[in-house]
Parts: structure tokens; sequence; C-alpha cells
């Protein structure tokens, strides 16, 4: 089962928050200012250290200073000439969060007083524990097991989503995130995302808002084995040999092939794919496309006695995303989709809904930095701008939810870089239109596998399952579907029942998204993997 942040394990020790909407609740006790120690190797310091450090800086009941220790073995020499090698290629910015940093850039925060006389050490050194030593508790950080960032980058190589976890001094843990990233062949751009949402997973366990649970139960990364002893280390020197070797053979392979999305669509004749829970017996048919353009995200809306499906139309040659549609008779789509609403930025996942006697659309423009809501008036075209629903947010896949008189918004944020795909946020209002309240508990779930929405969310006997992308291999791998079983103004929590990848009824590499309406059902997914990469 998936642990919301801040779910009902309660605030991590010394962390808590005040009263929540709707029911208040005590905050758990804390000092009134807690003194942090954080333990750094001058040799492996970089720019997510110093983003890191900024942060928990901010607050005024905070005081965070440096300790310098000698820690585990960083990343191979030849990973920052790939670093560099890919920025050229791809005009990345540098310096970034996986850039090396000088131990003056954080002089202001290395003149406190020692970390005995702090209240908690954080350790991001990856050096092993001493038993010997007493002091305050002690917080460790590390990725599938492994302490240190070659843990973080041999997973990325190995195609797998980390999962990271900060553990207390008895190994538990007290915070656990999978994280995710919107590229899996860039390594700069995955890892600066992996690194980005540490700071987020490191920062909501100091908060008080803390999963300790994978969201599938897999638990051999959660067990605190002795990865923290000098045979752990051993063990980190030889995969850190051998990730030298994996990055030596990427230097040779910067080259990707793009996956085809598609749509599929098929008429419902008994259970669909929520009862189902596999592909249907009869497959899929593909919305046809003329090679110059794609269609993904499909989203079905029965409206004035026929189906219509809103696609995002992707042209080549104009290099962005817009929103089309077309309409489905008994036998199937009637032409093919036409434009109707394009912007300056890019658009995506075009989440349909009718309520108080019109149709409104909230598409995806994370460019914009808003959530934006759109009216039509003249369906399934004439779409005007009609308000800002949430304002200064890198928001992904907004999905709206009207449940017990209240109405719900479920986005993935991206807040201080990292993925797109791994950061749930809720907010809740008495009408769509607003006021828009973020919830307290933001952000209600890291989870790469299981926060991104794919699709609207669907009432099916007395539960809420809501569909979700599994994108632990890559963006849009797999479809998941999510039984929500807390929803409320204190938590959040939802359980993944099934995972539906590609296969025979649907040939590919991704299955991304569900949608339904009026006797069709529609998915899409890739229609081919990417080129494999050399070496």
């Amino acid at each position: 089962m998936e642990r919301a942040i801040g779910g009902a394990d309660g605030p991590a020790p010394g962390v808590g928050r005040g009263p929540v909407w709707p029911e208040p609740r005590a905050a758990a006790p804390r000092p009134v200012l807690l003194r942090i120690a954080v333990r750094l190797d001058r040799r492996t310091l970089r720019g997510w250290h110093i983003r890191l450090l900024d942060q928990l800086g901010q607050g005024p009941d905070r005081r965070v200073r440096v300790a310098w220790v000698a820690g585990a073995q960083g990343l191979p020499p030849n990973a920052e000439l790939l670093f560099r090698l890919e920025a050229a290629i791809h005009g990345l910015p540098r310096p970034g969060l996986a850039t090396p940093a000088e131990p003056v850039a954080l002089a202001a925060y290395g003149a406190d007083a020692p970390a005995d006389d702090a209240d908690l050490v954080l350790d991001l050194s990856g050096g092993p524990d001493d038993p010997a030593v007493t002091g305050p508790p002690v917080w460790r950080l590390d990725f599938d097991g492994m302490p240190g960032e070659a843990g973080l980058l041999a997973a990325l190589f190995a195609g797998n989503a980390p999962v990271a976890a900060l553990r207390g001094p008895d190994g538990a843990p007290v915070a656990v995130g999978r994280l995710g990233a919107e590229s899996h062949t860039v390594m700069l751009v995955a890892f600066e995302d992996y690194l980005a949402r540490t700071i987020t997973l490191i920062a909501a366990a100091l908060d008080g808002a803390a999963s300790t649970h994978l969201p599938d139960g897999s638990g051999a990364a959660l067990q605190p084995a002795s990865r923290f002893d000098l045979d752990g280390l051993g063990v980190s020197r030889r995969a850190a040999g051998g990730l030298a070797r994996q990055i030596a053979r990427r230097l040779y392979a910067l080259c990707f092939h793009r996956p085809q999305w598609r749509v599929g669509w098929r008429r419902v004749v008994g259970p669909d794919l929520i009862d189902l829970r596999r592909h249907p017996e009869g497959g899929w048919t593909d919305l046809p496309d003329d090679g110059r353009r794609f269609y993904a995200d499909p989203f079905a809306i029965a409206h004035g006695g026929s189906v219509t499906l809103f696609v995002e139309e992707f042209d080549y040659r104009r290099g962005k995303g817009v929103i089309s549609a077309l309409s489905f008779d008994a036998s199937g789509p009637r032409g093919r989709p036409e434009p109707v609403l394009e912007l300056d930025t890019h658009l995506s996942y075009p989440f349909v809904f009718e309520a108080d006697g019109a149709v409104w659309m909230i598409p995806e423009s994370h460019a914009s930095g808003t959530i934006d809501l759109y009216r039509a008036t003249a369906f399934p075209g004439g779409w005007v701008h009609e308000a800002v629903l949430v304002d200064h947010v890198v928001a992904g896949d907004a999905t709206l939810l009207h449940h017990e008189g209240r109405w719900w918004m479920f986005a993935t944020v991206r807040a201080g870089g990292g993925s797109y795909s791994d950061t749930l946020h809720l907010w809740h209002a008495p009408h769509f239109r607003g006021p828009w309240t973020p919830h307290p508990r933001n952000p209600v779930l890291i989870d790469v596998g299981s926060a991104r929405a794919a699709g609207p969310i669907v009432a099916r006997d007395g539960a809420l399952i809501r569909p979700v992308q599994d994108c632990r291999q890559g963006y849009g791998a797999a479809l998941g579907l999510a039984r929500i079983l807390r929803l409320d103004g204190d938590g959040y929590e939802q359980r993944v029942e099934t995972r539906l990848g590609p296969g025979a009824a649907w040939p590919g590499s991704r299955l991304h998204m569900l949608s339904a309406a009026g006797g069709f059902e529609f998915i899409d997914g890739s229609r081919r993997a990417r080129a494999r990469l050399l070496g």
C-alpha cells in the first residue's frame, strides 16, 4: 500500500505541522530551534548540496552547519567528462545540480558549533557508520541500498527507478521515495532529476511529512543491512569500477531513437479494461496518422449524443503539441483529428469534463507556469480562457475529481528541477473554478511508479480507481490502476492493484493512458522502442 507523505504513521521525530483542513490535529512537539549538522566530503561536493543547504536554512526555526568528513568514493572521474559532453551536444545549462563545487561555496555554513551540539546530523558523505561514536541522532542517505552518488548513477545505467532511503540511527527508513527522471538516455538530465527529487525527499522528512513505505510492497531496497560498514564500502568501490566502464561505453553512444506514439481504440462490449485488468481479447485499433505527426493523450467525453475524442497532436514540422478533436459514431472515428486549441506553448493532456452546463478543459502547459481552465463556446472548438486555477507552478497532467461535495485536483509538480513524473501534489476547492487550496501534506506522494496521472479517475463499485503512469522504466512505460484508500484534508493513500504493459494485443514499448466514454475505450503508447545504444 502506498503511504502518503504525512500519513497515518505520523511525522518524523522532532518535526511536525500545524492544524489542517478539515479536522485540526495537534502538531508534534519540536524544538524552538532545530540545529542540523550536515556531513559532507570536500572531494565530492556538488551543486545539489549547495541548493539543499540553502533550502534547509531558509526557515527561522532551523540552524544549519557543515561538518566536513572523509566519505565514500565518489563518481568515477569520467562521469564529469560524460556530463560535459552531453551538455555541449544537447545545449544543457551548466553549472547545475551535478556540477562539482568548491568548499568555499559553503563557507557560511561551516562556522557553527561542533556536530555533537546539533539536534540532528544529516550524513550525506556516504561514509561508514562508527558505532563507537555517540551523540545526536544521525540520518543517512542511500540509493537502492548503496550510499553515495555512485549508487544513484548506477541505478540509472541499469535502467532502474532508484529507491532513495533516508535512515535513522537504527537503519529503519525515516523517508522513502522512488525517484523518477524525464530522460533515461541523457545521463546528465536524469542524474540531476534524481538529485532534485532527493532534495525534495530530505526537505519533506525534516518537515515531518515522510513516507516510509514502498508502494508495491517490494522491500529489498529498504533492508538496513551492512551497507554502512567497511565491507559495504568495498562493494561500493567495486560497483564504482563497473560504473566507470559503463560510462566509458556511454561516451561513444549518445544518440537515441524516439518512440513513435499512437492512440488505440475499441468498442466496449462486456467488461472494460478496469474490470478486465488485462488487454481485451480483440486487441485495439490504431487511430491512423499520416507519418508527419503523432497522436497521444486521448481524452473522451460523451456530449450532445455522440462521443468526442480529444488528443495531443504533435506535428514534427512545428515541433510542438496542439489539442485536436474528432467524433466517433457506432462504427468508429469520423474523419481525422482537427486542431481546436493552439497556444504559443506546447499543449498536451487535454483533461475535459462537463459541469455547470458547459464543457471545460484543463490542458497541460507546464511551460506557462500555471494550471489554466478553458471553456468551449462552440464544442468541440471555440475554447476561451476562463481562469488561472493555480499560479507559479510547473505542473503536469492536472486531473480533477468531484468527491463528497468537494473538488480535488491531482497534478505532478516539478519543484526545483527533477522529474515531472514522481511528485504528486493535491489541491482542494469548493468549486472547480476555485479558489484552490494546496494540501497541507504536499507532496502527498513521491513515487515515479504511481504519482503521475494516466487519465480520469473512475468510480467503480463504490471505490475510486485512479489510472497512473508507471515510469520506472521511462516515461509512460506502463499503466497502473490504483485504488484510492484515503482522500481528505489530512492525508492521502492509494494502492496500486494492477500494472498493464504492452503485449500481443498492444505491440510496442509503452502503455501510457486510459480514457473511456459512451461505450468506447482509448489507450495510447509507442509504436516501437528506442534504438539500442552502442555497447
